[in-house]
């Protein structure tokens, strides 16, 4: 009996090594024959080291030239009417839509796709993304509401707004919460000793509020605290939020945070911090907070969709506003002053990991709905 061919659609390989390849590995022993489609930068060799085909992409997720993207739109229309696929799994905006035209032009039997978060066209105030948005809206009515299509999102927040104004139908959505983490890879410890370690996990975006995480380690040092701030994370060129490079060592050269740059050793970075802080303007279900969760952190964040999934409020850590940067710096102060809460609210962040968000309840959602999808 032939093998159900699942094909992974998304934009970046290391993107999928951190967030996807769990899942895929496991769809591959459930009985899947296994491609991923990605722009291929220096994750390729550890893709096809897992067992999976790798389909090597010309794709930017920062081009909007009308020329590139419709040449990317024929390139998935020639990639899915050559692999016909059984199932495509498509991640984030742009392959999303585009793969989601290219898979009703070619005839593919069964489209999930996944939205990690609404991202920058629905987070953002910039023009651009006024503009583009009720564009991507019409496309999701189009596209993502046929009887073959199911899009898997993380949080009820999203659920609302989409079905709320009648963008996808409430019966083609499925809640997943986020990609579910390794509890045996990131596992409890003690605080290591010494001042409280502050450490934020993400991309160097400004709508991951790492402006206002700069904001608030500024004033804390300047109250006089012994605190230490870290960014732990890349700069995204290929996103309009990122921050630049020369922006980033300013600030550390001004002294009030240490920029560590991107970290493969994320459940150590854990280890060696006291908190936890993620300040963005809204999530999916973001991945690096389930680890601090799972790591016994407790956990700042500010009140929006996705992080006030993780991080409930008394109960494993703070919420503060977004884009208050003096009501961010309260949170941390609180923290940075009672070791007994900081460790209290770690316990809770364990439990809840362990209840709620363990890797293998992800993938085993995940293969259930790729088995409901090619029922016959």
């Amino acid at each position: 009996m032939q093998k159900p061919h699942l094909l992974f659609l998304v934009t970046e390989d290391w993107y999928f090594c951190s967030h996807r390849l769990p899942l895929a590995v496991a769809a591959k022993q459930a009985g899947f024959e296994v491609s991923v489609a990605t722009r291929v930068t220096d994750h390729g060799q550890a893709i096809e080291a897992a067992g999976l085909r790798l389909i090597p992409l010309r794709l930017s997720r920062r081009s909007t030239h009308p020329l590139r993207e419709a040449r990317l739109i024929a390139d998935l229309v020639r990639l899915y009417r050559r692999e016909r696929p059984d199932i495509v799994h498509q991640v984030a905006m742009k392959p999303v839509i585009y793969g989601s035209l290219a898979a009703h032009l070619t005839g593919v039997r069964a489209v999930i796709n996944a939205l990690a978060g609404l991202g920058f066209l629905f987070t953002s105030d910039k023009a651009s993304a006024r503009l583009l948005r009720p564009l991507a809206e019409t496309a999701f009515r189009l596209l993502l509401n046929r009887p073959n299509c199911r899009t898997i999102l993380q949080n009820p927040d999203d659920m609302g707004l989409l079905t709320r104004d009648q963008v996808l139908e409430p019966d083609h959505i499925r809640l997943i919460r986020g990609s579910g983490v390794d509890l045996a890879k990131f596992a409890p410890t003690p605080e290591p000793a010494g001042p409280p370690l502050i450490v934020l996990p993400a991309r160097m975006l400004w709508d991951k509020g790492v402006g206002e995480f700069v904001a608030a380690a500024r004033q804390l040092r300047t109250e006089g605290s012994e605190a230490h701030f870290i960014l732990a994370g890349h700069s995204d060129s290929e996103n309009p939020s990122a921050i630049p490079e020369p922006q980033l060592r300013d600030w550390e050269h001004e002294g009030c945070i240490e920029w560590w740059g991107h970290r493969d050793d994320m459940a150590q970075v854990f280890r060696d911090c006291h908190i936890v802080c993620l300040p963005s303007y809204r999530e999916g279900l973001p991945k690096a907070l389930l680890e601090a969760a799972a790591s016994g952190r407790p956990i700042v964040a500010t009140d929006v969709p996705g992080c006030r999934e993780v991080v409930r409020q008394g109960d494993n850590g703070l919420l503060a506003p977004r884009g208050d940067a003096s009501a961010l710096a309260a949170a941390l102060r609180k923290l940075i002053g009672d070791a007994a809460l900081r460790r209290s609210y770690g316990a809770r962040s364990r439990a809840m990991a362990e209840a709620e968000f363990s890797l293998d309840a992800v993938i085993g959602q995940t293969l259930n709905l790729y088995r409901e999808m090619l029922a016959p």
